[in-house]
C-alpha cells in the first residue's frame, strides 16, 4: 500500500513562508554549505519540515527564528556527513548571491573562514539584523556569550581585513 504524506499547513501558508524566508534560507545554506546542490536539498527539507509541522507561531519573528534554527541544524547535519567531509565542493564560496550594489566579496569570504561558532553569530547579527538577546534565543546560548563571540569575531575580521568592525 502507498504511504501518503499529510501536510499540516495549507498550500497558501506554505507558499507565503517560502516567499518570506527563501532568501534567508538560501543565504544560510550558502554560508554553511558553499554549493547549490546541498543548498537545494536543505531548502526543500526545511520547507517540507515547515509544511509538516503543527507548531503555532506567536509572531512572524518567532516563525523566522524557527526557520533559521531548522536551516542551521539541517546544514550542520549535512556538514557531519562523512562523504561531505571528505570531498571538495565544486563551487567556490564566492557564489553567494549578493543583494548589495557594491562588491564586498572579500568580506563574505572572510566571514566564511570564521569558525562556525562565530560565523553563526556574525551572520545573524549583521546579515539578518538580530539583536544579541534574540541570537541567544535562536542558538540556545547565553546573551553574554553572544557579545563575547561577536567581539572575538570582529577582532579576527579586523586582523584579517583591517578596518573597523564596531557597530
Amino acid at each position: 500500500s502507498a504511504v501518503g504524506i499529510i501536510l499540516v499547513r495549507n498550500e497558501f501558508d506554505l507558499k507565503t513562508a517560502i516567499d518570506k524566508y527563501s532568501d534567508t534560507v538560501k543565504r544560510i545554506c550558502y554560508l554553511y554549505l558553499k554549493n547549490s546542490y546541498d543548498t537545494e536539498d536543505v531548502f526543500q527539507n526545511v520547507f517540507l519540515k515547515y509544511a509538516l509541522s503543527d507548531k503555532v507561531f506567536e509572531s512572524s519573528e518567532n516563525e523566522k527564528a524557527w526557520i533559521i534554527r531548522v536551516t542551521m541544524n539541517a546544514c550542520k547535519d549535512v556538514g557531519r556527513n562523512y562523504f561531505r567531509k571528505n570531498t571538495v565542493p565544486l563551487e567556490a564560496a564566492g557564489m553567494i548571491p549578493a543583494e548589495e550594489k557594491e562588491d564586498f566579496e572579500y568580506v563574505r569570504i572572510a566571514v566564511l573562514k570564521l569558525p562556525k561558532k562565530y560565523k553563526d553569530i556574525v551572520y545573524l547579527y549583521y546579515f539578518e539584523g538580530y539583536k544579541a538577546d534574540e541570537i541567544a534565543g535562536i542558538i540556545g546560548i547565553n546573551e553574554n556569550t553572544v557579545y563575547t563571540r561577536l567581539a572575538r569575531a570582529r577582532k579576527i575580521l579586523k586582523d584579517e581585513l583591517g578596518g573597523d568592525f564596531d557597530e
